[in-house]
């Protein structure tokens, strides 16, 4: 029966491959990266196949997108610390993702795109690379991926694994497809003792808990000091939307519109400029890079001048609001806030990373929905490094009173690092578990442990 059920899995993904290719080329349009090394989606490289035995242990993480892959990147510091001479083969599914591995590459190692989950395509992906053990971060979990694994004798594991009501009421909707693909790991490190408890109800043999990879994420010091001396240079408090999400930056000019009583166009928005230009200075960070564009227009037709990071010499210019229109740079839009709107809360959407802004010392007002990050986020309402509003009217309000509150934000930002402080450590006993498994792996194939 299991057979049965992964072949026609199997037969659907493949009729799918071309509405898999026109997606590709529709996302490209907006985003290029999408455009780059197609065929390797379905497990075709070009070149001669990456000699075994070169240097230690292929290494291979799949981050899928932008937040997976930072994760990765706190893990893959202790992994090379632990695994001398390890080489990484890193995995994406997003272009995004993909832009931000670049930058954790070391000479011999490589980075390709995920196989689509056909049998032909991971099969191909493992001949190719032979890696000496997976390691897929936080949810990504493909049926024909494990079997193939399993088949080719390469341990899998799911690290920082994370899993909400939502996916485990689908996940158990779709047992007879989902549970043979988490039973197929070799090992699940859960973030949470409820993520353990919901990931063994689906099947996963989870062997831990050990936290939260971002909680030792160590942002960068260049960026929140060039961040802190830009905000030291406005002349008021300021207030960031933190990764927003399509609605969002239209919640927020409609709370600013309903301050005053229908009017002219015109007079609406010179209310709306006045009320920006008197009580905070607003950043707006969307999540996604492709909404630059379209977050731009929407201030603009409110009648709010805007200035965008990638307009910026030597410090933001004066407007109504500022726009992150770049990458990798949170850390400084951070440093630049006096408070942050967590982006994914107001939409039910699950929220966004939050620990990020607690270990730059940036207060959080978060939104009813943070699905997503459901323990980090009642941890940080308990250690006062957050606070959680009904909506995006009450969020406003909030985060305005606290950055003109000088004595009350200095006092929650001090709360926010020592709530990052005391959850340190995933890393590490991660880092320990992997090796674990790629010496027993490596024992029982006959090659050398470390």
């Amino acid at each position: 029966m299991q057979r049965l059920v992964l072949a026609l899995y199997s037969l659907a993904l493949w009729l799918a491959q071309p509405l898999l290719l026109r997606k590709l080329r529709r996302r490209a349009r907006t985003e290029p990266g999408y455009a780059q090394a197609v065929p390797e989606r379905f497990g075709r490289y070009p070149g001669p196949p990456a000699m075994d035995g070169q240097g230690g242990p292929l290494v291979w993480i799949h981050a899928v997108s932008l937040g997976e892959t930072r994760a990765a990147a706190i893990l893959l510091q202790e992994l090379r610390a632990q695994l001398p001479g390890m080489r990484l083969l890193l995995t994406h599914g997003t272009a995004t993702g993909r832009a931000e591995g670049e930058k954790l590459l070391h000479s011999g190692d490589l980075q390709v795109w995920q196989p689509w989950d056909t049998p032909g395509a991971v099969r191909r992906f493992l001949r190719r690379f032979r890696p000496a053990i997976g390691i897929l971060m936080e949810t990504e979990i493909w049926p024909n991926l494990v079997a193939g694994c399993r088949a080719q004798q390469v341990p899998l594991v799911l690290a920082n694994a994370r899993l909400n009501e939502k996916s485990r009421a689908g996940a158990r909707r779709l047992a007879w497809l989902s549970r043979p693909a988490y039973a197929g790991l070799a090992a699940v490190w859960a973030q949470t003792e409820e993520d353990a408890v919901r990931l063994r109800d689906v099947g996963a043999p989870v062997a831990g808990v050990f936290g939260n990879l971002k909680f030792d994420v160590v942002p960068s010091p260049e960026q929140q000091a060039r961040g802190r001396a830009w905000r030291e240079a406005c002349r008021r408090p300021v207030v960031l939307l933190a990764s927003t999400r399509e609605g969002e930056e239209a919640m927020w000019l409609e709370v600013l519109r309903q301050k005053w009583p229908p009017a002219p166009v015109d007079k609406t928005q010179t209310a709306i400029k006045n009320e920006v230009n008197a009580a905070v200075q607003w950043l707006l960070v969307p999540r996604h890079p492709q909404r630059f564009d379209e977050v731009q227009r929407l201030c603009e037709a409110a009648g709010l001048r805007v200035s965008r990071r990638s307009q910026w010499d030597h410090g933001p210019q004066q407007a109504d609001v500022w726009l992150g229109d770049s990458l990798g740079e949170m850390p400084l839009y951070y440093g630049m806030a006096h408070v942050a709107l967590l982006g994914g809360s107001f939409a039910p959407l699950g929220g966004q990373n939050l620990i990020e802004a607690a270990a730059c010392g940036c207060p959080l007002v978060m939104g009813p929905h943070t699905f997503n990050f459901d323990q980090a986020a009642r941890l940080a309402i308990a250690a006062g490094a957050a606070e959680r509003v009904a909506d995006m009217a009450a969020g406003v309000a909030a985060a305005t009173a606290l950055a003109q509150d000088g004595p009350r934000h200095a006092e929650r930002a001090g709360r926010c690092q020592a709530f990052t402080q005391a959850h340190r450590g995933a890393a590490h006993a991660t880092a320990l578990a992997v090796q674990q498994q790629l010496n027993r792996a490596l024992r029982q194939s006959g090659g050398p442990s470390s």
